[in-house]
């Protein structure tokens, strides 16, 4: 039997049957201390694809920092067919500054693929996907909303992508959205060179969300068990997601205080009322209301509203009894059950 080679990453050689810590070099700080992106490197005994998860693209979307953490400690890992790549800080400066974004004001999500001799974002992007991303057959890219938002969690991915459509739905969030790639956002930059990209969006900046971050390491896990990575688990198979074919933004319709009358995951008719925009002294109310029928999968946290702010994500489904299943299960906080793998206590 042929041994299995050795993986390539920042100069380095990992063995197969091996993990192991791989620091990429960044530009440094003004302190002339020098920055790097860890990358965890699993590399399995056998063949089988090269699989990178990414988290912190935007410094303050530490969800998926929790997620990844949480990945690296399952004990089938032991077992893994092919590599995984676990990068749980992309945007190290924006993550030291509690920060969406570098420290030049730019967004990292909107600067791939970069350029290594481009601005600091740039640079940064190239790092990754020269690194990361041209080393993999497929990624998976862990987000939560902004500062002041939430999401329900959810898939983002070119569900018309034949390689990508199944993984997708494997992954089994409560909400798979269609949706194409954001110009200059790390998923494009991959899929112009043929890696498949999906992202997971669920819970807020900044903010640790527990049933998000299980969530997001269960679809972790069972897209990697469809890849046959790992073994297939003995569980109850989870639920299939509910498919969006579109979403749209209302935004407010004047500047003023929000009422807000939907609760993320609400699902809503055509014409229901989503929340209610006053000015200060109550003389001028103006309501919100849903396009269509569909569920509310990202809102605003603030009642302090500029007009033209977007308040409610609305999402477009006709798999309204699929749907109503996944939010019974996460308003009951039994979406899942307690991982088989990792005895952890709950953040609180």
């Amino acid at each position: 039997m042929n041994k299995r080679q050795a993986f390539p990453i920042g100069g380095q050689l990992v063995a197969a049957a091996t993990r192991r810590s791989v620091n990429l070099t960044l530009p440094g700080l003004y302190t002339n201390d020098p920055v790097s992106m860890p990358v965890h490197v699993l590399h399995g005994r056998h063949d089988g694809p090269v699989v990178f998860v990414s988290a912190a693209v935007h410094g303050d979307e530490i969800n998926g920092v929790e997620i990844i953490r949480r990945l690296l400690r399952v004990p089938q890992m032991k077992r893994l067919h092919g590599t995984l790549l676990a990068v749980p800080i992309v945007n190290v400066f924006g993550f030291h500054n509690r920060s969406r974004y570098l420290p030049d004001r730019r967004d990292l999500n909107r600067s791939f693929p970069g350029n290594e001799s481009g601005s600091m974002a740039g640079r940064l992007g190239h790092v990754f996907m020269s690194e990361i991303v041209k080393r993999a057959d497929f990624g998976i890219d862990l987000h939560t909303a902004a500062v002041h938002r939430d999401n329900l969690p959810q898939i983002r991915a070119d569900i018309n992508d034949p390689i990508l459509e199944p993984l997708a739905k494997a992954f089994s969030a409560p909400v798979l959205l269609h949706s194409a790639a954001p110009a200059g956002s790390l998923r494009g930059a991959a899929a112009d060179i043929g890696v498949p990209v999906m992202v997971y969006e669920a819970g807020e900046a900044l903010r640790f969300e527990e049933m998000s971050i299980q969530i997001g390491l269960r679809g972790v896990m069972n897209v990697l068990r469809r890849l046959s990575m790992l073994p297939i688990s003995k569980r109850k198979p989870s639920k299939p997601s509910a498919v969006l074919r579109s979403s749209t933004w209302q935004r407010a319709p004047q500047s003023g205080i929000l009422r807000a009358q939907s609760k993320l995951g609400t699902m809503v008719r055509k014409g229901e009322i989503l929340g209610v925009v006053a000015d200060p002294t109550g003389e001028s109310e103006m309501v919100l209301e849903a396009p269509f029928d569909g569920v509310v999968i990202g809102r605003t946290n603030l009642p302090l509203v500029f007009e033209g702010e977007a308040l409610f994500h609305v999402g477009r489904t006709r798999q309204t009894t699929l749907l109503e299943q996944h939010l019974d299960a996460l308003h009951e906080g039994t979406a899942i059950t307690p991982p088989e793998l990792i005895e952890e206590p709950p953040i609180v």
